[in-house]
């Protein structure tokens, strides 16, 4: 599929998105940055990391072959939402009032999780202004397949080693992963026959400062996971590397099973924000996990709020939003789905609107289209 270059696609792509009316006073209340809620949910995250990192030291010195087992299952379950998670509302840059701390935390996830936040921060800019506009966002690329085949399952629950990036920005296992970071580092691009590697590719030659800057960025990768491999090797520890170099990869189960439900399945090309993206409800801790993500429709609709503010929000306009999915009636939506794009790839699922939606569109204020601070500089 041939596609137009993404500057021409910012001067004649101008979709014009509906969003749920609130009064102005409420939206800058949830639009608010709370540094004692970003502490919480940042500081929160890598403080369970650290605390089972080293459960996975501890019951590994020991010998606790059974507790070394269960510490890293838990340590790649929350490590893993680390990748695409927690460095997405970070990029944002709403979940501290200091632009520093977002970098900082920002930055430190990323290195950890393999994740290239300059790669990514022009991709997820394209993916809200042009949501499922397959012309000016190819980070989702529909239809996604609810993978549930048994090799790619046995890799989410172990290790995620071979799985190859698709029609999904990112998310490859972690061979992949080193691959294309290789690749990077020496500002190659690999094969543009994937989906996934054509998007990098447009957003390469459209953002070139970026793309020398995640040039970059990689080398600083493989220069410190490979410092951490050499220490392994020289010391025998080789726990270390399950700990800071793999944990992303490791029980990917959970950030899957949530993360896709984001669009999968959804109809695309379309102007209202709750027909392509969908919103679950999740336990208390699983969202905090998820970094409140799960309200994934309201983030679309108002990007710049903070991840924490999103349930008070979902709240405020319930009345003109479908009713959020539990986690199986979701996914259930999605495969029957895709058992029926098997034999009409154009079908996809129309989500009902209540009785009391609202569809008129209106001219929104510069805020409420917001971002954050997710746009790179060329853009």
């Amino acid at each position: 599929m041939s596609f137009q270059s993404l500057s021409e696609v910012r001067d004649s792509l101008k979709p014009q998105w509906y969003r749920s009316k609130m009064a102005p006073v409420r939206f800058r209340e949830f639009s608010k940055r709370d540094d004692t809620k970003g502490w919480i949910q940042a500081g929160g995250h890598l403080a369970l990391f650290c605390l089972t990192g080293l459960a996975v030291y501890v019951a590994w010195a020991q010998g606790w072959w059974i507790a070394f087992s269960v510490a890293l299952f838990a340590h790649g379950t929350f490590a893993s939402f680390f990748r695409g998670t927690a460095v997405h509302e970070l990029g944002h840059g709403t979940v501290f009032t200091s632009k520093k701390l977002n970098e900082a935390f920002l930055y430190l996830f990323s290195m950890i999780s393999w994740w290239n936040p300059f790669d990514y921060a022009a991709s997820h800019t394209y993916h809200h202004r042009f949501t499922l506009h397959p012309e000016g966002d190819r980070e989702v690329l529909l239809p996604v397949h609810p993978n549930v085949g048994k090799t790619f399952l046995l890799q989410l629950f172990t290790l995620n080693l071979l799985t190859q990036p698709g029609r999904t920005f990112g998310k490859g296992g972690i061979l992949s992963t080193i691959y294309m970071t290789a690749l990077d580092a020496v500002g190659k691009l690999p094969s543009t026959d994937v989906p996934a590697n054509e998007w990098l590719k447009a957003l390469h030659d459209d953002q070139p400062d970026q793309a020398r800057r995640s040039m970059w960025w990689s080398r600083a990768q493989l220069a410190l996971h490979g410092c951490i491999l050499m220490v392994a090797i020289v010391t025998g520890l080789w726990v270390l590397p399950l700990i800071f170099t793999l944990p992303s990869y490791i029980a990917n189960w959970l950030s899957y099973a949530v993360g896709l439900t984001q669009h999968c399945g959804l109809t695309e090309a379309t102007t209202d924000f709750r027909k392509n993206t969908r919103s679950i409800r999740l336990p208390r801790f699983v969202e905090f996990l998820y970094w409140h993500m799960n309200w994934h429709t309201e983030h679309h609709m108002y990007a710049g709020v903070p991840c924490y503010n999103l349930p008070l929000l979902a709240a405020e306009i319930a009345e003109d939003m479908p009713a959020p999915r539990t986690l199986s009636g979701a996914w259930r939506e999605m495969l029957e789905t895709w058992e029926r794009q098997k034999t009409d790839p154009s079908y996809a699922f129309d989500t009902p609107l209540p009785a009391t939606a609202k569809t008129t569109r209106r001219t929104t204020p510069a805020e409420e289209a917001s971002i954050g601070d997710l746009a790179p500089k060329g853009l």
